[in-house]
């Protein structure tokens, strides 16, 4: 991949996902004016639990199946990814099945009322897990497309469909003045986003070429093998981003929870550029590696990285300096979680510097050691968030996140170069 097209491409994400992020911003500022905190605050409750519980569900095939196709085309055989793709969808299926007998068969409703302090904390995990399998669906779907080299439209439902239906059921709330449903809406949104993916995936499979007999074939049990690494460690990075949600909700309210989670959205924008370059590079690094062209791959890292700091730092700058219009918008009493706000965006610029490290590892076959990295990461920001929420609130979860991430980030840029000589950090 030419720098040209590593950059052209990049920045195709970019725009796309920038449009998701203003109609992200744009439900977000509707339902902060037009909801009540405490409704926002149960949205956000579950779309942390969601993604927590789909890392479970999920269980890696979303990521195996981008390291698949890299693995695949440098072997010509890609048409064998349409075996792989039902396989998983049998995993993730099973997977969710499990989760619910295990929540239903365990917890009862006492016992989360003691963990959370909230009478509708059992209701909203069970919806949850009730929508999970849907969820899950929707993002293998998503990778799925990415794998099948249909990036734009990969991005296209990753970043706007995602938000389009709940921000339509919104406003159907608001007008029938039933408020109260919002979680549901966000619910409903990845039922029917499961269905579309899943037409849309299954046309794409059905252009393939039928599977030879001597076409790569990987057993359930050899794709489980190669995506349960994978998936610890996503599992571990979505808890990172929303175990401070659900510890905020043992000891503050929904609306605590809501001003905290619009400083996380906003801080997130600065991971467009990560992300974007990211989803380019990811199939690349592994095909390159499959190769050992080690110098090409220090190569592809370095302008990956200096592409992600020159766009991160720029929303970076404009997002420090005017935190508190920007805060503003969402309502007066979002305000107060500016100091936060400072934190994570702080976090962000070390985040930005530190290049693709995760995506590194995941492509180049050192998941176990990610795995690693990531649950270290995993332990300190949980106990930091126990030790500083209490504390600081909503500035303490902010504090947690960003130590943990210059950790984990850290140790993942040394190891790399010890290991591969490939400076992943910026040069």
């Amino acid at each position: 991949m030419s720098i040209k097209d590593l950059t052209q491409k990049s920045f195709s994400v970019l725009i796309i996902r920038s449009f998701g992020v203003l109609l992200l911003f744009g439900f977000t500022l509707f339902i902060t004016n037009f909801f009540t905190p405490e409704n926002v605050g149960r949205y956000d409750f579950v779309r942390s639990t969601i993604m927590v519980l789909g890392g479970l569900a999920l269980m890696g095939t979303n990521q195996s199946i981008i390291y698949y196709s890299g693995l695949l085309k440098a072997r010509k055989s890609v048409e064998s990814i349409r075996i792989i793709y039902f396989k998983m969808l049998r995993i993730i299926f099973a997977l969710s099945l499990i989760i619910l007998g295990l929540f239903v068969g365990i917890f009862n409703e006492a016992t989360i009322l003691q963990i959370f302090k909230s009478e509708e904390s059992f209701s909203l995990i069970l919806k949850s897990i009730f929508t999970l399998i849907f969820f899950s669906t929707t993002m293998l779907n998503i990778d799925t497309m990415r794998a099948l080299e249909k990036t734009i439209l990969s991005e296209m439902y990753r970043s706007l469909f995602r938000y389009l239906p709940v921000f339509v059921f919104a406003i159907i709330l608001l007008k029938t003045n039933r408020q109260s449903l919002l979680v549901e809406a966000y619910l409903l949104g990845f039922i029917l986003l499961s269905i579309f993916s899943f037409v849309r995936v299954f046309a794409l499979l059905s252009k393939l070429e039928t599977p030879r007999d001597d076409s790569e074939n990987f057993s359930v049990k050899e794709i489980f093998k190669t995506s349960a690494p994978m998936a610890l460690s996503a599992i571990a990075y979505f808890i990172m981003q929303s175990i401070d949600i659900i510890i905020l909700s043992i000891y503050e309210g929904f609306d605590q929870i809501a001003y905290y989670s619009v400083s996380v959205k906003l801080a997130m924008v600065t991971t467009l550029a990560l992300m974007s370059v990211n989803i380019v590079i990811a199939p690349r690094i592994a095909e390159i590696f499959e190769k050992k062209n080690m110098r090409e791959m220090q190569h592809l890292i370095k302008h990956s990285t200096r592409i992600i700091f020159l766009i991160s730092t720029c929303v970076l700058s404009v997002m420090f300096l005017f935190s508190e219009e920007i805060l503003g918008m969402f309502g007066q009493a979002y305000i107060q979680s500016k100091k936060a706000l400072i934190f994570l965006l702080i976090a962000q610029f070390f985040n930005s510097v530190s290049g693709p490290g995760a995506i590194y590892l995941n492509m180049t076959g050192r998941q176990t050691t990610l795995n690693k990295i990531l649950v270290l990461g995993l332990v300190i920001n949980i106990s930091l968030n126990f030790y500083f929420i209490p504390i600081e609130g909503i500035n303490g979860a902010a504090k947690a996140t960003l130590f943990s991430l210059i950790i984990w980030n850290s140790i993942t840029t040394v190891f790399v170069y010890s290991r591969d000589k490939i400076k992943i950090f910026l040069t």
